[in-house]
């Protein structure tokens, strides 16, 4: 009983709870995240570059987020700060990865990106929902909590389908592999007994047998 009373608390703790990543992009190379996500779910991305060298303070870093698929949502170059949103459209991992350009980081060092990435119900506007339905309080706080446990639903399904598919996978997996473990000992038996039949019959014709 007690685990049903502490789960809203720590749900609504989770929905207040942002924080940023620190990426530390390297002069040459290209740093990247990713997060697997199911389909139509919103992902709403703020980034920021700042200096390591106090002396350079407004630095650039070119992004691209690309899908599980291989296609590009957002490719933007030399941005000091910017900003990124869509709805996925396929399951899989989203990439997100920065680079800096040649010639557009005059310290020549590393630069670290601060990255808010928001998905699904932490990325909702909840200030606009609030003020559309006239709705605040418990009420908003209670609204919110729904959309978790939709979200959460939503994550067990999506876990629930990978788990059948990789089932299936690995069970057509092991009878491929017996069937071509039974194939190879069915190669190997006959290979041994042609060549017994193949030796007898030389040692016959030679008439050492």
């Amino acid at each position: 009983m007690r685990r049903w009373v502490f789960l809203p608390l720590i749900v609504l703790c989770l929905l207040h709870k942002v924080q940023a990543i620190l990426l530390t992009v390297p002069a040459t190379g290209t740093k990247c995240v990713s997060e697997e996500l199911h389909n139509n779910v919103v992902v709403l991305a703020d980034y920021f570059a700042i200096s390591d060298d106090h002396h350079h303070p407004n630095p650039t870093v070119s992004v691209k987020v690309s899908s599980p698929f291989g296609n590009t949502l957002h490719h933007k170059e030399n941005m000091t700060h910017g900003q990124f949103a869509f709805t996925t459209t396929e399951a899989g991992n989203y990439l997100a990865c920065f680079w800096v350009e040649d010639g557009h980081n005059p310290g020549g060092g590393s630069l670290t990106v601060s990255l808010d990435w928001k998905t699904g119900i932490a990325a909702k506007d909840w200030e606009s929902v609030a003020r559309k339905e006239k709705i605040e309080g418990l009420e908003l706080e209670l609204r919110k909590l729904e959309g978790a446990v939709e979200a959460i639903h939503e994550n067990l399904i999506y876990l629930k389908t990978r788990e059948a598919e990789m089932r299936s996978v690995s069970e057509t997996t092991n009878t491929r592999v017996a069937s071509f473990s039974i194939a190879s000992l069915a190669v190997c038996v006959l290979a041994a007994v042609l060549q017994i039949l193949y030796l007898k019959r030389y040692f016959q014709k030679k008439k050492l047998i």
